[in-house]
């Protein structure tokens, strides 16, 4: 969806990229100042949504979302803290019952996209996997799938969650944001602490691509920062003025997804991507109601670690509303990596004579 080596060049990229910077922060600007959780992203994704649907040409470079994401791999890793090794052990109960959900929710919605949208097999299954987005699109494309349906579906699936749950959550349970718990002032961190959680974003991206981690960009920042933070080596996080910034790029980069996509098509992916998060939302709440008793864990907790945004998005909602994140975060990243992993195998299977697809 972006633009290519045959693209425009340099200049009209650099605009691109301001005038999508500029629509990002506005809408960023406008949703702190209206209070609501995850202001800086919210706002980000939703003005510059609004003006890519409205025809603006919008541009994110994949290496300054990858630098952002980054940043708040290293913010979601100081979540872990000594502490939160004590509670991990109510945690696998909520783990083992993820594959149980990703199984049915895969199942359901591939029916739906399939048999009442109308996609073909392979994009209706690729379609259906709740989890990493550009694995999705390239694994779907290199078995038939059509990428372009793909990244719609999921985007706005991404898009739909992400403005759903936090909102839900600030005005349906009474749940309120906690912008002190995003980071320390940019002149209160010391030098020491910039460079522990400088070195946590490099080492853990490398470590985490060599490692093929799912989601490596974040899942590896997130490990280096909650081995250093767990093991009590450092307690800062990063400013959150420099979360701010990295929360509108990423936020922005979901908005520039919709650029140059004709607006019928958009509305007609949006609707069918709506009625698919209602079913998934609504799967996320029945388990979560269910496992809350069995492991005593706050049942809103739960919804966060299941619902199927991103990992970085709902690991941030979780910090902004103050809800475990260590928890949700884990969560998060065994979910993409049994998609990532499981998803592709599961596909060859069932297209082979005599399978379903």
């Amino acid at each position: 969806m972006h633009a290519t080596s045959e693209g425009p060049g340099p200049a009209p990229l650099a605009a691109r990229l301001g005038r999508t910077l500029v629509v990002g922060a506005a809408g960023g600007a406008l949703f702190a100042w209206l209070n609501l959780p995850l202001a800086w992203m919210l706002g980000a994704m939703v003005a510059t949504t609004a003006v890519s649907l409205g025809g603006a040409t919008l541009y994110v470079p994949g290496p300054m979302r990858s630098i952002m994401v980054a940043i708040i791999g290293v913010l979601l890793g100081a979540s872990f803290t000594p502490e939160i090794l004590e509670k991990a052990r109510e945690w696998p109960l909520t783990i083992g019952c993820l594959l149980l959900y990703l199984g049915l929710l895969v199942g359901v919605l591939f029916l739906y996209f399939h048999r009442i949208v109308g996609l073909d097999p392979p994009t209706a299954y690729f379609s259906a996997t709740p989890g990493g987005l550009s694995e999705m699109v390239i694994t779907g494309a290199a078995m038939g799938a059509d990428d372009r349906t793909i990244a719609l579906i999921h985007t706005s699936r991404v898009l739909l969650v992400v403005l759903i749950i936090p909102l839900w959550y600030r005005f349906m349970t009474g749940v309120t944001p906690t912008p002190s718990a995003m980071g320390p002032s940019i002149g209160a961190i010391g030098l020491t602490d910039v460079a522990v959680l400088g070195a946590c974003a490099v080492v853990g991206v490398v470590a985490g691509r060599l490692l093929r981690l799912p989601a490596y960009r974040l899942s590896g920042p997130l490990l280096a920062s909650a081995v250093v933070h767990a093991t009590g080596l450092n307690e800062s996080a990063p400013p959150w003025e420099v979360v701010a910034v990295a929360q509108v790029v990423v936020g922005s980069a979901i908005g520039a997804r919709f650029t140059g996509v004709p607006v019928r098509r958009v509305l007609g992916l949006m609707a069918a991507a709506l009625v698919s998060t209602v079913l998934m939302l609504a799967a996320t709440v029945s388990f979560a109601l269910v496992l809350a008793p069995a492991t005593g864990l706050d049942w809103r907790s739960i919804v966060l670690a299941y619902a199927p945004g991103g990992l970085a998005e709902m690991s941030l909602i979780a910090l902004s509303l103050g809800i475990e994140t260590a928890f949700v975060a884990t969560h998060h990243v065994i979910r993409i990596g049994l998609i990532v992993v499981a998803a592709p195998l599961v596909f060859s299977r069932f297209r082979r004579p005599g399978g379903h697809a």
